[in-house]
């Protein structure tokens, strides 16, 4: 071993994903490099490395080093959810702007094999979806081509890829929680354990037999780290229990705000003001509290500038304004809220996708001539929720598509919604998520001028323009 600085990747290929991670483990206690404790390591070895220390002692953070690439197809965006609500990892999925679905590419839950009558219903009400999705694309693309048309000298190819994602983009509201999807996973063991435990213990049996074939999968890399996984009793009693106090309570008008912020930091300009003065000096917080608190609005303006305004959308502000934070009561399409799940640094408490508080519209529907068929398929979805309801309240999620509107509880800090903000106000962002996230950034302003102005806002385009451009009706008020 030599004190030369050395960076390298250890070598996928001849090193198991638990073999790495003990190899980075061992480094705490050993002088040695970490090619060199690879070299007296071995899968077996590893193993019981594993066993004696992450899964004797504790010491489970180890677990985070060994690392899986899982390739999940054909399932549908309901299970997909339950996957990607695990903080800790990445994913990419099969995505509803830039591919289109098949007739009957949807998921059948085993659970209808013993309903024949209920299952022909739900698989109808599927394919209804599907065929007005079908027809929906090239009606919708016709009025896209004439709202967006092929520029002068644009190679024709092009103009179609340019517009493909805006008519695709609308259709994607007839696409059912059954439509079937890939998603791609990089998850690390500590992570997937978790994970696992709680699809296993999830209450529909495609989640469940999904957390089965990935912890499969994960045995023949991982095998130490992922066999204890198993179903949780606690997850399980919790997910019967609460839902039958919750229906003890008397029904309520439903409230359908869009966006209403109902917690927040009321001194988060002063808080964020301290923690800047406080990284910067030698001062104890309660110091800098006091002096942030002394400062008139234009001494606080001037400050925020030092360390806001030279920020720009593609810059990540400084880390104290994590000690702002914000909980909004939120209402969006599905469609919107799978774009919104993907911000995982937020806390976000999500309701079961239903039908209670109705469905969004979009305009180009009406200017195809579609709103009908529309409107058809979304009432087949409500007789049909209905009756799987009644049945089964986890199946009727199924037949729920993106165009019905959901209730998320999200608590940010100032920084994440920097980034989000930044992200999906943008142009090129899907209308849907740009009114939730334009309605977030005029709260934020709203209860913080000084801070909120430095939020970014392309072309001055707000909430109200976006309802009046791209929707006929949200379902919300």
């Amino acid at each position: 071993m030599t004190d030369e600085r050395r960076i390298y990747l250890l070598a996928p290929k001849e090193l198991s994903p638990e073999t790495s991670a003990v190899d980075f483990a061992k480094t705490s206690r050993s002088p040695k490099s970490f090619a060199e404790i690879a070299g007296e390591l071995s899968d077996e070895t590893s193993a019981d490395f594993h066993e004696k220390w992450v899964v004797g002692y504790g010491h489970a953070s180890v677990a985070e080093h060994a690392v899986l690439h899982i390739a999940v197809e054909n399932i549908s965006r309901l299970a997909i959810e339950c996957l990607e609500s695990n903080r800790l990892a990445s994913y990419t999925e099969k995505s509803s702007r830039y591919q289109k679905w098949k007739a009957d590419n949807f998921f059948t839950p085993a659970e209808l094999d013993d309903q024949p009558g209920l299952k022909e219903i739900y698989q109808n009400t599927c394919r209804t979806l599907f065929e007005t999705y079908l027809q929906s694309l090239p009606a919708i693309k016709s009025v896209v081509e004439t709202v967006q048309p092929c520029e002068k000298g644009e190679n024709p190819d092009s103009w179609q890829a340019r517009i493909r994602s805006e008519y695709i983009d609308v259709c994607r509201y007839l696409l059912p929680a059954s439509s079937l999807a890939n998603v791609g996973v990089t998850i690390n063991g500590r992570a997937l354990e978790y994970a696992l435990i709680k699809m296993l213990s999830h209450p529909l049996a495609e989640v469940r037999s999904m957390g089965e074939e990935i912890k499969a999968v994960a045995l023949q890399n991982i095998p130490t780290l992922v066999k204890y996984a198993r179903p949780s009793a606690y997850l399980q009693t919790v997910e019967q229990a609460i839902p039958a106090i919750v229906q003890q309570f008397p029904s309520a008008v439903a409230d359908t705000c869009a966006c209403r912020l109902v917690s927040y930091d009321t001194n988060l300009e002063e808080q964020v003001i301290a923690a800047v003065l406080y990284r910067y000096g030698e001062k104890s917080y309660l110091q800098c509290q006091r002096l942030a608190a002394a400062m008139n609005p234009d001494q606080k303006k001037a400050f925020t500038e030092q360390f806001l305004g030279s920020c720009s959308r593609f810059d990540i502000p400084i880390r104290e304004l994590e000690h702002a934070t914000f909980t909004f009561d939120v209402v969006l399409d599905q469609g919107a809220y799978f774009e919104l799940k993907r911000h995982r640094m937020m806390t976000q408490t999500a309701q079961p996708l239903s039908i209670s508080l109705g469905y969004a519209l979009p305009k180009k529907f009406v200017l195809a001539g579609m709103q009908d068929a529309f409107t058809q398929a979304m009432q087949r979805v409500q007789d049909t929720y209905a009756q799987l309801y009644a049945w089964n309240p986890h199946l009727a999620s199924y037949v729920v598509p993106n165009a019905f509107n959901r209730r998320v509880l999200i608590t940010a800090n100032l920084r994440t919604l920097f980034h989000f903000i930044s992200l999906r106000t943008a142009p090129n962002a899907h209308f849907a998520i740009r009114r939730i996230a334009n309605l977030m950034r005029e709260e934020v302003q709203r209860v913080s001028p000084i801070l909120g102005c430095y939020l970014f806002q392309p072309d001055n385009e707000t909430w109200q323009d976006i309802e009046t451009c791209h929707f006929e009706f949200t379902g919300t008020k």
